[in-house]
């Protein structure tokens, strides 16, 4: 089968210097526009502004953010502080920043190999890493589907995007939709808008039928009708965090899917890499929501901005909600799935003796 996954992140050595070069995410699906990354404040706009967005991606962007430090001269020390916090609620941005940083500095004291290149080295190691991630989690919840919903089509709902945009591989709740579909039993993928970007309309259904996907794209206020219509056998989406508690950070409008997908009697699954588990965070109190302009609220975020609401009207805006554990159904990782969530199973997740496989006992399960 042909790749037709559109890469959304490379290095690139280029006659006037290196540079991490994008798909311009804030331009889908109407262009296919590469943007171009010279020098870290580029970077850090393009996080802020989501030319570049989704937690495995964000992590890469920080690592490769340090690297394009390292080899143009700058501070290294100064770039990895605004590559951290250039998005707060995404911790595998700061992961990415602190492993390519980590071997810079291990190369700087004496580590016997040239600073920039071993920064360059990290950030390629974890794009490499991720791709194989995606590949496990897309294995291990797509076995996890088959045991909950053994027979018929599946009808999957997914909020924001997940795919290849988002990631060094195939991406993650959405490579579990594309796995599904590839073996013969997708029967239909709803992809929620996403207000009020509209990353699942913009994006997800750009993937979507990039993959020859059966899907239909909803208003994100129409999800409860499809669950009361008994048309949604599981709903996937991804994490930007994962507290110890197992709390889930993701895209707003995820916690009201989830509440949706509890009354009905839904499997509600998460899909995201072990480094978005924070082990630092307790409980899903602890985690910083970014807030957005209130712009992105009250303009229309394509037909150029065209206002939806009057002069001057406040907007709520946070980029992401928090979904308690007792309502989540499993966390799928690329070391095996937690169910039931809870901290014993996350602590399991993240216990120095964890492997690649999936495992058995305290709250983990084969998948």
């Amino acid at each position: 089968m042909a790749d037709r996954r559109v890469p959304a992140l490379r290095w690139e050595e280029r006659p006037e210097g290196p540079a991490v070069v994008l798909l311009d995410q804030r331009r889908l699906p109407g262009e296919e526009v590469e943007l171009v990354c010279a020098d870290v404040p580029a970077l850090v706009d393009a996080v802020r502004t989501l030319a570049v967005r989704g937690a495995p991606v964000l992590g890469l962007s920080g690592a490769y953010g340090v690297a394009l430090a390292a080899a143009r001269g700058a501070d290294v020390a100064d770039a990895a502080g605004q590559l951290a916090g250039a998005r707060p609620t995404a911790v595998n941005l700061a992961y990415g920043v602190r492993r390519a940083e980590a071997a810079y500095r291990a190369a700087v004291d004496g580590g016997g190999a040239v600073p920039a290149a071993a920064a360059l080295a990290e950030a390629e190691a974890l794009h490499a890493e991720d791709a194989e991630a995606s590949r496990r989690m897309a294995a291990h919840g797509h076995a996890l589907l088959e045991r909950l919903c053994p027979a018929g089509g599946l009808r999957l709902l997914t909020h924001c995007n997940t795919g290849s945009l988002v990631s060094g591989g195939e991406g993650t709740a959405l490579a579990v939709a594309v796995s599904v579909h590839r073996a013969g039993r997708l029967r239909r993928l709803w992809v929620d808008e996403t207000r009020p970007l509209l990353q699942g309309a913009r994006l997800t259904a750009y993937e979507a039928a990039r993959e020859g996907m059966a899907y239909r794209v909803l208003a994100d206020n129409a999800a409860g009708s499809l669950f009361a219509a008994g048309e949604v056998d599981a709903v996937l989406i991804g994490a930007d965090r994962i507290a110890a508690d197992g709390s889930v950070a993701n895209k707003v409008g995820s916690y009201p899917l989830a509440v949706l997908a509890r009354h009905h009697g839904v499997p509600f699954v998460v899909v995201a890499p072990v480094t978005t588990v924070d082990a630092a965070t307790e409980s899903g109190a602890g985690i910083v929501v970014e807030h957005r302009p209130g712009h992105e609220v009250t303009r229309f975020p394509v037909s150029g901005g065209a206002a939806v609401a009057p002069a001057g009207a406040g907007a709520y805006n946070p980029a992401f909600d928090v979904t308690p554990p007792e309502l989540v159904s499993a966390i799928v990782t690329e070391a095996g799935v937690v169910s039931p969530v809870g901290r014993e199973g996350i602590a399991e997740l993240c216990s120095p003796s964890r492997t690649g496989t999936s495992r058995t006992g305290n709250g983990m399960m084969n998948a």
